[in-house]
C-alpha cells in the first residue's frame, strides 16, 4: 500500500468533477487500498479520489469506532433525502484545522457500487449521512468551505495559503 498526497485547498484540482467509473477494474482494488490507508493515517472517516488527484467517481469512508469497517462507494447517487435537516460541525483532511457547520440531510439513500461492480443500496443518517454527502460533494468538485460566506472562505483561503507558505521554508 501507499500513502496518497492529500490535495490542500485552494489547489484548483479540487473542482474537478470526477468522471463515472465505466468499470469496475484491479486497479480500482489498489486504488481503495491506498486511499484507506491515507485517509486512516490522517485520521480522516472519509477520502474522495477527487481529494488525492484521481477524478474518477469513487469514495472510501470509516466511521466506525474502531476504524474497522471501511465503506466503498463507486459511482455513488444519492436516491433519497430526508427533507429534515442538520447544522452539524464539518472539517476536510483537503482543509487541515478548519471546522464550520454545514447544513445536510440527517437521512438518506444511497446506491453505488462495490470493488466487486456489484450495485449495492446503503440507508444512512447521522454521521455517515453527513460523510456521504461531504464526499459525494468533492466528486462534484465542491468543498464543504463552499457553503460558507465568502468572507469565511477567503479568510480559510488566506490562512491555508500561508500556511502553505511556512511549510515550504
Amino acid at each position: 500500500m501507499t500513502q496518497l498526497t492529500i490535495l490542500r485547498y485552494p489547489d484548483p484540482r479540487l473542482h474537478t468533477v470526477a468522471r463515472p467509473v465505466a468499470a469496475v477494474e484491479a486497479r480500482h482494488s489498489q486504488l481503495v487500498s491506498d486511499m484507506l490507508e491515507t485517509m486512516y493515517e490522517a485520521s480522516g472517516i472519509g477520502l474522495a479520489a477527487t481529494q488525492v488527484d484521481v477524478h474518477e467517481r469513487l469514495i472510501v469512508i470509516d466511521v466506525s469506532e474502531k476504524r474497522d469497517e471501511p465503506m466503498v462507494l463507486i459511482n455513488p447517487e444519492i436516491l433519497w433525502a430526508s427533507e429534515e435537516t442538520r447544522l452539524g460541525e464539518e472539517g476536510c483532511l483537503s482543509v487541515p484545522g478548519i471546522y464550520d457547520g454545514v447544513e445536510r440531510a440527517i437521512s438518506i439513500k444511497v446506491q453505488a457500487l462495490n470493488l466487486d461492480g456489484q450495485l449495492q443500496t446503503h440507508e444512512a443518517e447521522g454521521m455517515l449521512a453527513v460523510c456521504i454527502q461531504h464526499e459525494m460533494d468533492h466528486l462534484s468538485g465542491k468543498v464543504f468551505v463552499e457553503y460558507l460566506s465568502p468572507l469565511k472562505r477567503n479568510r480559510i483561503k488566506t490562512k491555508l495559503i500561508k500556511q502553505k507558505k511556512d511549510e515550504e521554508r
